[in-house]
């Protein structure tokens, strides 16, 4: 009985063909954004996730001055090289603890130059940012005690000044001073705020301060925790360090800020999840939408068939039995149309992902819900005009011209 009451449905719908196409397109539509939009979020929020990581593990980020609307204090003192001896000295279950500096500086070699962002450190730095070279060696302590002119490149420099030349041991211009390369940075690529962070020239800090920025402050501190170590507690240590060293007495704001970046990665991992949550929401709006045009499709064909209907109905079919044939018509459009926008989401999804560099992550429970959700839409959308149909009277349907 099931059989013959699809077979009907499915000659019903091909005997237009192109109205049925554009009846199901809003379902389409709806099921192929709904699916395309999550895909690209999860996508998006993988790549985020990636790319913090890619700072450090249990990094934390220490800067002077307050962020955020009113708290702004741009004038509050940097830090300086008793700051990060007294942090490398008082702090538990750390790893390490990386001064940086950085001032963006042009890079000349040969005839080549390019404008690069400068960054005056020491080799903690490649403990807290989880980096390692391919090439060459880290600074020596004479190199960062002595301020001698010692430079480690990113793969941008080294591709834009060099092309293919061995980098090592040679010298470029920094600004006016010349630096001697020792070492090349792996590349780590784009970071998810549109930033190359292989466009890198790495220098002892006291070189760096001596040369190019002409003093001794300290714009950042980067520690990473040791695993197994709460951050917070970490956390808690440098401001109790830091207020000391700073004279903040008690009541006071800090004149600092400490980032803890595992909570930003999951603040911003659960940004993006609740954006993608709302823009999944907006694309299902439009399987409302097919879902009354597949009713006003089956109302209009009622109307057209209400004499096959009352023939029907004449020689003895059941009202359940024209109730179920609109019925299933209406389901199999919409399952129709879920299944074409099922291909069509995850094709754009993966044209989109692809063009924006980021994962590509299939939810096959989003997929399973639209699909459901599809066919739910035939069968709420599709249930009046298949009563309606079923409750016709048999003798004035034959009357219908």
């Amino acid at each position: 009985m099931l059989i013959e009451v699809v077979r009907l449905a499915f000659q019903a719908i091909m005997r237009n063909p192109l109205r049925s196409f554009l009846t199901v397109l809003g379902i389409v539509i709806g099921v192929g954004a709904v699916i395309a939009m999550v895909t690209i979020g999860n996508g998006t929020t993988a790549k985020v996730t990636a790319d913090l990581a890619k700072l450090g593990s249990n990094l934390l980020s220490v800067s002077p001055g307050q962020m955020g609307p009113g708290r702004a204090s741009s004038d509050a003192k940097a830090f300086n090289t008793r700051d990060i001896d007294v942090m490398k000295t008082q702090l538990n279950g750390i790893k390490a603890v990386a001064p940086v500096s950085q001032k963006s500086v042009t890079l000349v070699y040969g005839s080549e130059s390019r404008t690069t962002p400068v960054t005056g450190t020491d080799n903690d730095y490649f403990i807290t940012q989880d980096w390692r070279l391919i090439s060459g060696r880290q600074f020596f302590d004479t190199e960062i005690r002595g301020g001698r002119t010692a430079c480690i490149i990113g793969t941008t420099v080294r591709n834009k000044l060099f092309g293919p030349v061995d980098p090592l041991n040679r010298s470029i211009r920094v600004g006016n001073v010349s630096c001697e390369i020792i070492g090349m940075l792996e590349t780590k690529g784009q970071s998810s705020f549109g930033t190359d962070q292989d466009d890198i020239v790495l220098m002892p800090l006291r070189t760096f301060q001596r040369r190019l920025a002409g003093n001794t402050d300290i714009n950042r501190v980067m520690v990473s925790a040791k695993d197994g170590v709460e951050t917070a507690k970490v956390q808690s240590d440098i401001e109790r360090i830091l207020r000391e060293r700073r004279n903040i007495g008690p009541g006071k704001d800090d004149d600092f800020s400490v980032l803890d970046m595992k909570q930003i990665a999951q603040t911003t991992a659960g940004t993006t999840a609740m954006l993608t949550a709302l823009l999944g929401a907006v694309a299902a709006v439009s399987l409302l939408v097919g879902g009354i045009g597949i009713m006003n499709i089956m109302l209009v064909s009622v109307t057209e068939r209400t004499r096959e209907i009352g023939i029907r109905l004449a020689i003895g079919a059941l009202e359940r039995q024209v109730l179920s044939q609109f019925l299933v018509e209406a389901v199999v459009l919409s399952l129709f149309g879920g299944l074409i926008g099922i291909t069509l989401g995850l094709s754009l999804a993966f044209a989109a992902t692809s063009a924006l560099q980021v994962p590509f992550k299939v939810d096959a429970q989003i997929i399973v819900v639209a699909f459901a959700f599809s066919a739910l839409v035939g069968i709420v959308f599709g249930y009046f005009p298949a009563r309606r149909a079923a409750r016709l009277d048999p003798i004035e349907a034959l009357r219908h011209e």
